[in-house]
């Protein structure tokens, strides 16, 4: 934290994170209460982060906003919620006296810049960063400790699960005032080293048809989501909960591969229906089971949340083949040096029945590029921009 007679500054960064056990539907859209619980996988920030610096002076004359250098709406509801609620925290941390009082600086606008290094509303989870970065950084800005999940849920409901590192459940709660729907840790980043994760990027355009519309029309038109949230998830839940403790990667990569589907399958069944998924989608589920079955065991697994984009969890010893797999069957276009980013990964030569059994009918250029990377700590403070 950063502070001058006018001016106090801090900047914090935090993870995006893919859900393993997915988060679709709400029981309160006011409250972003979930209608079932959720179990993700932190990104590690050396490769997915939001940046968030939050300044309050009393030279500021009103609250601003800037996303990835340019001026956003800072009325919008979410965000307003978020702000008002680390507000009343620390109103309530100080006993609620005079709001002038400092150094919290109640009464004194917020500047807040946020920055992805990532494509924002493609289906990465840039939300759920954001939120979980906007909070963390008003929350040290205001002096604000404690639970601060359930506040991220008021953002952006899977903000709530990138406040932590590694694997994190978000629990649905059962009370109407969402005090109980809150994310937990699983296990820390440390637990699994040898998980890696691929972000095969089919495309960094903003989605057709946001989440939060998406998962609306889902709650009131899809049965099979219904089915899903009531009789299914709780037990992927304990099942996945299990198989990360044993590190149990067949166990882990079924669960999200069938998850993931059936995610995509209440997308198909809500009226009408919602398409997140495109043709090279298809392919990379299509080209992830010929992988495996050449194998005869579950080598690399794949999820999508509301977007076109894979996300490829595999162990690292899998990374250097199925990268290369990957080149064959998306042959990179000719600026093909920043195809593969993020961790390094070796090289691996494929034998020809590899070849012949998994890499049918190359599409030239139709990945934009890989992100290599594993798993991550939660938010942390950032030093203070120059």
């Amino acid at each position: 934290m950063s502070e001058d007679k006018t001016l106090t500054m801090v900047t914090c960064t935090a993870p995006a994170n893919m859900a393993v056990i997915k988060y679709w539907g709400k029981r309160d859209s006011d409250l972003i209460l979930p209608i079932n619980s959720s179990l993700s996988v932190t990104l590690h920030q050396d490769q997915l982060k939001t940046t968030t610096t939050a300044a309050i002076s009393r030279d500021f004359k009103e609250d601003r906003l800037w996303l990835n250098g340019e001026e956003a709406d800072v009325g919008h509801p979410r965000l307003q919620s978020c702000l008002r609620e680390v507000r009343r925290l620390a109103r309530k941390r100080r006993g609620g006296g005079d709001e002038d009082a400092a150094p919290l600086g109640l009464a004194y606008k917020v500047h807040i810049a946020t920055e992805n290094n990532f494509p924002t509303a493609a289906g990465l989870a840039s939300s759920a960063a954001g939120y979980a970065c906007l909070v963390y950084a008003l929350a040290r800005l205001y002096g604000v400790e404690g639970e601060l999940s359930e506040v991220a849920r008021q953002g952006s409901g899977s903000a709530c699960r990138s406040m932590f590192g590694g694997f994190v459940q978000w629990h649905k709660g059962e009370r109407p005032d969402g005090k109980d729907s809150v994310a937990q840790q699983v296990a820390p980043e440390t637990h699994w080293p040898e998980l890696r994760i691929l972000v095969l990027v089919v495309s960094a355009e903003k989605k057709q048809v946001g989440s939060t519309a998406g998962m609306q029309t889902s709650v009131d038109t899809s049965p099979l989501l219904k089915h899903r949230a009531e009789a299914l998830v709780p037990e992927r839940i304990a099942h996945m909960v299990q198989h990360i403790r044993e590190r149990d990667f067949e166990g882990f990569g079924q669960l999200t591969m069938r998850d993931s589907n059936q995610f995509h399958a209440t997308c198909l069944d809500t009226f009408p229906p919602i398409f997140y998924l495109n043709d090279v989608s298809r392919r990379i589920i299509a080209l992830a089971h010929r992988y495996n079955a050449h194998h005869g065991c579950t080598k690399v697994a794949y999820t999508f949340d509301a977007g076109p984009n894979a996300v490829i969890f595999a162990l690292a010893d899998t990374v250097a083949e199925f990268v290369e797999v990957v080149r064959r069957s998306f042959p990179p276009a000719p600026n093909g040096d920043r195809f593969l980013q993020g961790l390094p990964v070796g090289s691996a030569s494929l034998a020809e029945e590899l070849l012949s059994a998994v890499v049918l009918e190359p599409v030239p250029g139709a990945l934009q590029y890989i992100l290599h990377t594993k798993p991550g700590p939660g938010q942390r403070a950032g030093a203070a921009p120059a």
